[in-house]
């Protein structure tokens, strides 16, 4: 059975881009791939997080995780690091990892663009520490956005760079995983772009009604169209992509038609839009709230999670380790 993995970093919360751009279809084949997911805490500390938050933040990830519909019983759901072995490898593939190669890539240069005050070496060495997480386990798939398709590239890379120098077939190389219907962009609230935590432009899966009925009723839009059947400009098309992914057909039929007739009213496209995000939402952030304040079932999964990853982890560095050329006296 090929291997799936994938991971998202222990900050913030979920938002609606991770849940119908990856989650949804998660849920889905854990019962077709041997499935590796995990919450990307060392990661996360290229921004030197607080440790008082630190904790917080992988708790809420694990709990929304579970309640968006990842099953213990079916994947190996754990936090990067409980597995020590994905930090050996992070070394061992340091050594294969060249500078120029690295400061290359576009997310490290966007980086130290936006953060001139924090060009650590963690952020340089990411793609490293994410092919780690690939390849401690051997993964066949891996589903990543546009943004981490040169960091995908990288663990290939690296993978054939491993295998040629040591003469070991040890690493198969990761592909992108695509799902039926291709990659679901979320646009965000803000009129631009794809939904993000750094964006402020989010809907989360734990936000209330409340919340998320304020969010939407402030996302831009225009002054409406002037002419029968004219194309949708780009904040108006972004309320309408969201309308297709939590309304019914016939709802988007209607509020197309109205664009399309011209006496579309913008309040009462927001207010169905507010509506039908809940109806998706909240039965979710009903279970983070179950889920978040049970800590023995947490523990038990982190638990299961961790010797899952470590079994399979552990398996991949003896091979490692024995191309490598180490050995006991």
């Amino acid at each position: 059975m090929d291997t799936v993995l994938s991971g998202i970093r222990s900050t913030g919360h979920l938002h609606l881009g991770n849940y119908f751009g990856a989650l949804r279809n998660f849920v889905r084949i854990q019962d077709s791939y041997r499935c590796f997911f995990f919450i990307a805490d060392l990661h996360s500390l290229t921004t030197h997080p607080h440790p008082s938050d630190f904790h917080a933040g992988v708790k809420t990830i694990l709990a929304e995780y579970l309640a968006a519909g990842l099953d213990p019983e079916k994947s190996a759901i754990y936090i990067q690091s409980d597995v020590p072995e994905i930090s050996e490898l992070y070394v061992l593939l340091n050594m294969l990892a060249y500078v120029g190669e690295l400061e290359r890539t576009v997310t490290f240069k966007e980086k130290v663009r936006q953060n001139p005050n924090n060009v650590n070496a963690g952020l340089l060495t990411y793609p490293v520490l994410m092919a780690s997480d690939i390849l401690v386990h051997r993964a066949q798939w891996v589903p990543v956005g546009k943004d981490q398709e040169q960091h995908l590239e990288l663990a290939r890379v690296f993978a054939r760079r491993f295998n040629n120098m040591y003469g070991a077939e040890v690493f198969p190389e990761p592909r992108n995983m695509t799902f039926p219907g291709g990659a679901v962009k979320v646009p965000g609230l803000d009129g631009t772009g794809k939904m993000g935590k750094s964006n402020g432009n989010g809907i989360y899966l734990y936000d209330d009604e409340k919340t998320i009925t304020k969010k939407v009723m402030k996302a831009v839009t225009d002054s409406g169209p002037t002419e029968p059947d004219s194309p949708m400009p780009e904040v108006i098309e972004n309320l309408f992509t969201l309308l297709k992914l939590v309304s019914t057909p016939d709802t988007v039929e209607y509020f197309t038609g109205k664009w399309n007739d011209c006496s579309i009213r913008y309040g009462d496209l927001k207010k169905q839009l507010a509506k039908d995000i809940c109806n998706v939402t909240l039965p979710i952030k009903e279970r983070i709230d179950a889920i978040y304040n049970d800590d023995a079932y947490l523990s038990k999964v982190v638990a299961s999670g961790r010797e899952r990853a470590r079994a399979s982890a552990a398996a991949t560095l003896a091979e490692v380790r024995k191309a490598v050329g180490f050995k006991p006296f």
